[in-house]
């Protein structure tokens, strides 16, 4: 019995996420997952096997068409017979009931088309053309499936760190509540101090439970990905790494070579120069040939005409050709054969018009990635900064040296400014994988 590694792997993936409720899924094995059992990945499989069937040598016409017909009919019928001897000349009838006739009858007949008008082997082109459209069309879903994926991978990756910075913001209101309730009673500090302190534990924590609802939907959507039909619960790899050897030109060489979109339509231009030539195939004489054997034998079991035959039967070997030429059919070739002119200009046409696109998007979207990872710069700088001011606001804090409002100002920059680290860094990452995707490389992205 022959085992497939890669199953197995995927089977222990699969256990290893059901089984643990906080164990790392890591990009890898998310991918895996998704790529085995993504809904829309196994429909697009599925309709590649169709193309391929459809290029089958039982659907090209090339093979010849076998038919066997049999049948048998039974009779039975009230006769007579009317006829005038020749030496009298008189007329006398013979009449019988219950007239029995028994008919059996079979045929093999075999029917071939020799020629078509080079109609069949331009169908069977237009199919392959086919077939590697589906090709390129499976290619895009996955393509599609990875961004889709690590979208909410990167999403839960974003939504764990904020989560857990609230949580550490939380727990310093909550130090920074104890810390007023005890000045409080011992007359240290007044009751509005106690108060503030005790509703921002409270907004504090508002915050957290919605930060945790979007990071329990999130995963919950991961697993619709995943095609996790149970609701696992895990954690995410929060790591983000960049691709510091993209350059544009060569992502615009990438993008008009290798572009999903772009392949498609020059295929759809394919298949519809296939197109013309199967419809001038119209134009062309058909030459068909056939053969038959047939076996025919009828029985009649009583006669009531002295010269008829109680028996008979017939076999024999028939065959013939055929040439059909249509040479005028009211102009419906003529009219079919200009129309897919026309479809063949509309694709091209789209071609260009994708191409002008696709060409918008990478410019905006290179853009967007080189201000996003000047943001993340900015961004690291200013949590080192709001970090310093918070931790100096913290010590003269404890000193009584500023208020808790003050405190509060350096607590609330802190929080923002890790929020907005966060989303640069997520935000670049998933501009990266836009720029993959556009290019046609977000397949060989490694992890």
């Amino acid at each position: 019995m022959k085992f497939n590694k890669n199953k197995i792997v995927l089977v222990v993936l699969l256990v290893a996420l059901q089984g643990f409720s906080q164990g790392v899924l890591t990009k890898n094995e998310a991918l895996q997952i998704a790529l085995e059992n993504n809904f829309g990945i196994k429909i697009a499989n599925n309709n590649l096997e169709v193309a391929k069937n459809n290029t089958s040598i039982f659907n090209r016409g090339v093979l010849p068409t076998v038919a066997l017909n049999t049948g048998a009919n039974y009779s039975r019928n009230n006769q007579s017979l009317t006829f005038t001897d020749r030496d009298t000349g008189n007329d006398a009838e013979i009449s019988g009931s219950g007239i029995v006739s028994k008919t059996y009858n079979a045929s093999l007949g075999v029917n071939y088309t020799i020629f078509d008008g080079l109609g069949r082997k331009y169908n069977y082109q237009q199919l392959k053309e086919t077939y590697n459209l589906t090709e390129l069309q499976v290619k895009e879903t996955i393509e599609n499936t990875y961004l889709q994926l690590f979208t909410t991978y990167f999403q839960i990756a974003r939504l764990s760190e904020n989560t857990d910075n609230l949580s550490e913001a939380l727990a310093i209101s909550n130090r920074r509540l104890k810390r007023a309730k005890y000045q409080y009673e011992y007359g240290q500090s007044t009751k509005l101090e106690y108060l503030n302190a005790k509703v921002d534990v409270n907004n504090d924590s508002i915050t957290v439970i919605n930060s945790k609802q979007l990071l329990n939907n999130a995963k919950r959507g991961l697993n619709v990905i995943l095609g996790s039909k149970e609701d696992v619960n895990y954690r995410v790899e929060t790591a983000v790494d960049y691709n510091k050897l993209m350059n544009y030109e060569d992502l615009k060489t990438k993008t008009l070579e290798n572009n999903s979109l772009l392949r498609q339509n020059k295929k759809n231009i394919a298949i519809s120069e296939f197109n013309i030539k199967i419809n001038q195939a119209n134009f062309l004489p058909s030459l068909n040939f056939n053969t038959a054997y047939g076996f025919n034998r009828t029985e009649n079991e009583n006669l009531i005409n002295p010269f008829g035959a109680k028996l008979i039967t017939s076999d024999g070997l028939n065959a013939g050709i055929n040439l059909t030429w249509n040479i005028f059919d009211g102009g419906a070739t003529k009219t079919r054969v200009a129309n897919s002119k026309i479809a063949l200009d509309n694709q091209q046409i789209l071609l260009e018009q994708q191409k002008v696109n696709i060409e918008n998007n990478l410019k905006n979207s290179w853009e967007n990635y080189r201000n996003q990872l000047f943001i993340l710069s900015a961004q690291e700088q200013n949590v080192l900064t709001n970090q310093n001011n918070f931790d100096r606001s913290e010590e003269r804090f404890k000193l009584g040296q500023i208020t808790s409002l003050e405190f509060r100002q350096a607590q609330i920059n802190l929080i923002n400014s890790k929020t907005s680290l966060n989303n640069a860094k997520f935000d670049a990452k998933l501009i990266e994988l836009q720029l993959l995707q556009l290019s046609g490389d977000i397949m060989n992205v490694k992890f």
